[in-house]
C-alpha cells in the first residue's frame, strides 16, 4: 500500500506541490482537482488520518467520519446498480407491451407471469390476513413460489449427476478402459 498508493496518490504530488509553491509560488492550479499535483490532496489524507482516532479514546468517535464517507460514496455507487440489473430487469421482464402479444402463445406466457408475479408479492403481503380472494391469490402465489424452487433443486441435482456421469465416463472408459 505504501509503494503502490501512499507515494505515488498522495506523497509525491504533495512534494511536487509543495517545490512548485517554493519556486513559483501559490497558484490557482495548485488548488484545481483536475490537476495531479495539487493541495486538495490533503482533504481526503485528513479523512484518512482520522481512522487512527480509533484508538485515542477521548476522540474515537472521529472514526465515524471516514466511515460515513465511505459508506456514503459505494452505496451512492452501488445502490443503483444494483437497481438497474435486479429489480428494474426483473420488472421490465413482468411488463406486458404490444410486443408480449406477437405470438399467441408469447401472450399467454406474458399473462401467466404476470399473475405469478402478482400473486407471488400478494403471498408475501402480511399486512393483511388471506381470506376471500386475497387468499385465493396466496394460494396461487405459493404455487408458483414451489414451482420455481422445485426447477431451480431439479437444475441443480441434474447438473450434479451430470458431473457424476462424466467422472464415471472418465473412470471407466478412459483410465480402466472397461466400458468402449
Amino acid at each position: 500500500m505504501y509503494h503502490n498508493v501512499f507515494l505515488p496518490v498522495l506523497a509525491n504530488p504533495l512534494k511536487t506541490a509543495t517545490i512548485q509553491v517554493t519556486k513559483e509560488g501559490l497558484s490557482p492550479g495548485l488548488f484545481n482537482p483536475v490537476n495531479e499535483v495539487n493541495f486538495l490532496l490533503l482533504i481526503p489524507a485528513f479523512i484518512g488520518l482520522l481512522y487512527i482516532t480509533r484508538f485515542i479514546t477521548r476522540i474515537s468517535w472521529l472514526v465515524r467520519i471516514p466511515i460515513a464517507f465511505y459508506l456514503g460514496y459505494y452505496m451512492g455507487l452501488y445502490i443503483p446498480t444494483v437497481l438497474e440489473a435486479s429489480i428494474f430487469r426483473q420488472l421490465q421482464g413482468t411488463i406486458l407491451t404490444k410486443g408480449s402479444f406477437t405470438t399467441t402463445l408469447g401472450g399467454i406466457w406474458a399473462v401467466i407471469i404476470l399473475i405469478g408475479v402478482v400473486c407471488t408479492v400478494i403471498y408475501f403481503f402480511f399486512s393483511k390476513e388471506h381470506k376471500g380472494t386475497l387468499g385465493a391469490a396466496s394460494k396461487v402465489g405459493i404455487v408458483f413460489v414451489m414451482v420455481g424452487f422445485g426447477a431451480s433443486f431439479g437444475y441443480t441435482v441434474m447438473a450434479r449427476i451430470s458431473l457424476a456421469i462424466g467422472r464415471f465416463l472418465f473412470l471407466f472408459k478412459d483410465w480402466l478402459g472397461i466400458v468402449h
